[in-house]
């Protein structure tokens, strides 16, 4: 004969108990006249058939059919009236389960203003409260089992992402406007919230937004357009990126010793001098050359010296070593010369490049 429960209690019912069920398995004999015993932090849900019943709050209570008015109709009905039943009773823990988390699983992929899409992370803190046990019990504990908050933690983090992907839709417009929000959105996202929790029989007690933080790829285009506002006009930030390119490109290895360094400072110096003259002739468009103001007659040909042998070609971006040498003076001159703004060099780290227009530029100037 299965034994007869006359005291029906949870005593022990832990921090991260929803609920304590008794028995733990299975249904339990009971019968009128037995004592159930309700602390202060704690509500009592008698449950059958798949349906909780009768409640008991706080106190010290008799089992009789004028408490048990639910389940004393199915059994005059089920039992004909006989004073031993089986149920089963779910005690729920009516604390406030504070430092509840929530985070996103994957980046949200959202639109922004300044940056065109972005994909954020998100994750924060929330404390909710059984506000209705037999609500909770038929959802949660009846149907689905569950009794510890780390169960229901993770159903109750779809309901919040899915909430706040929704609003982070509708409100942002940058995430460089998020950080100073965080408040807002927070009030905003509790009072959503609240709906789909009190469906669940939960109180949602407060809700904070901790971090709201982009992913790798995302950080990398908030650099790039601090970079652009940093430089000011997107012309100089193209030819900024050309010579930062040029300069990687002649820091290359080449292949066997100098030879091979040479061939890979060479391309990078053709690749940089292509983009780089593109860049100055659509910022600065050609004039027209000065007609002569009348013709001359040529003069009679007088013999000319043997021609001295030409230096080799300067090539079309160059170093301040080089630049000394096309101009036959000291690379200090050619320092001087850029830092008193009489010759246009770009800096690139601690290096120097000058472009051979820029020096035939001055040279004509």
């Amino acid at each position: 004969m299965a034994r007869i429960i006359d005291v029906i209690e949870a005593p022990d019912q832990g921090a991260q108990e929803l609920v304590v069920r008794l028995p733990e398995v299975g249904s339990g004999d009971f019968r009128f006249g037995s004592q159930v015993i309700v602390r202060e932090s704690q509500r009592a849900v008698f449950y059958r058939d798949g349906k909780s019943l009768d409640l008991f709050e706080p106190g010290r209570h008799t089992i009789t059919t004028a408490n048990l008015p639910i389940l004393s109709g199915l059994l005059r009905m089920g039992t004909g009236g006989q004073d031993i039943f089986t149920a089963e009773v779910f005690f729920a823990n009516m604390r406030e389960f504070t430092d509840m988390k929530w985070g996103t699983p994957e980046p949200v992929t959202l639109r922004d203003t300044d940056l065109g899409l972005v994909r954020l992370r998100g994750f924060g803190q929330y404390t909710m409260q059984i506000a209705d046990p037999k609500r909770f019990v038929d959802q949660f504990v009846g149907t689905q089992g569950m009794y510890r908050t780390g169960q229901i933690n993770d159903f109750l983090r779809s309901a919040i992402i899915s909430r706040m992907t929704d609003m982070w839709g509708e409100n942002m417009t940058s995430i460089l406007d998020l950080p100073r929000l965080f408040d807002e959105l927070s009030a905003a996202m509790r009072a959503t919230l609240q709906d789909d929790f009190t469906a669940m029989g939960l109180a949602l007690k407060q809700f904070r937004i901790v971090s709201i933080s982009p992913t790798e790829e995302t950080a990398k285009a908030i650099d790039e357009r601090a970079s652009m506002g940093a430089i000011g006009d997107m012309a100089a930030y193209m030819q900024f990126k050309t010579a930062r390119a040029l300069g990687d490109a002649a820091q290359q290895p080449g292949g066997a010793g100098g030879t091979g360094e040479g061939l890979g400072l060479g391309a990078g110096i053709g690749l940089g001098a292509g983009m780089a003259g593109m860049i100055t002739n659509a910022m600065n468009p050609p004039q027209a050359p000065a007609q002569p103001a009348s013709a001359a007659p040529n003069p009679p040909a007088t013999p000319q010296p043997p021609a001295a042998p030409q230096p080799p070609a300067a090539p079309a971006v160059m170093t301040l070593e080089q630049a000394a040498g096309y101009l036959q003076v000291t690379p200090a001159d050619i320092q001087a010369l850029i830092d008193d703004g009489s010759l246009q060099a770009r800096q690139i780290g601690s290096h120097y490049r000058i472009a051979r227009k820029a020096i035939d530029d001055f040279l004509a100037g």
